[in-house]
């Protein structure tokens, strides 16, 4: 069986990009995956202090709850990470997250992983695309494959429209896209391990 981690990378416990990863977990699992799911705004992690240590040695110089995460995705099939939009991109949690990986780049240990993108913004304001642009630029750096949520119309990533407290649990398109996301990325996980 696949195992599917997704992120969530919001400071905000149980709001509108929770809501979309675990719609996409549960469609993992409706497909046959494992699924987990990691909170980065209960997680203590620290920014990278560019100390170079993990180019020398493969580990990080940090001792934070990264190093149990770096295990989770080394050991998956396949992530989802979302993110809601600030600032026209990811939040300082997720950026944290992207930046502290670089241990992972020590013999590509996300090649071939299956990953897609999750974002959320107020349609007044944007940045969803930019935002999903951001998490396909780490995932590409590490060498993974990207999938869109194999609609008709593919979308760039699934993007949900929330602006203030639980909009996304009205999003239809966001909760399809978001659905549509987890069963391409077990899909895709499966057919690369079997």
């Amino acid at each position: 069986m696949v195992k599917i981690i997704g992120i969530i990378g919001s400071p905000r416990i149980g709001g509108n990009t929770a809501f979309l990863v675990e719609k996409a977990m549960q469609s993992a699992e409706e497909n046959g995956a494992e699924t987990e799911i990691i909170q980065l705004g209960k997680s203590n992690i620290n920014p990278c202090i560019a100390c170079n240590k993990c180019k020398e040695t493969g580990n990080c110089s940090i001792d934070d709850d990264m190093e149990s995460i770096l295990e989770n995705l080394s050991s998956a099939e396949g992530i989802i990470i979302g993110s809601p939009v600030y600032f026209g991109n990811v939040t300082a949690q997720t950026k944290m997250f992207i930046d502290r990986s670089r241990p992972l780049r020590a013999g590509f240990q996300l090649k071939n992983k299956v990953g897609g993108a999750i974002s959320v913004g107020a349609s007044r304001n944007g940045g969803q695309e930019t935002t999903c642009a951001a998490i396909h630029d780490f995932l590409l750096i590490h060498d993974a494959i990207i999938v869109s949520d194999g609609a008709p119309t593919a979308h760039y990533g699934a993007t949900g429209v929330g602006g203030g407290k639980n909009d996304c649990q009205t999003d239809e398109a966001g909760i399809e896209t978001a659905k549509n996301l987890g069963k391409r990325v077990c899909e895709l996980a499966i057919k690369l391990d079997s």
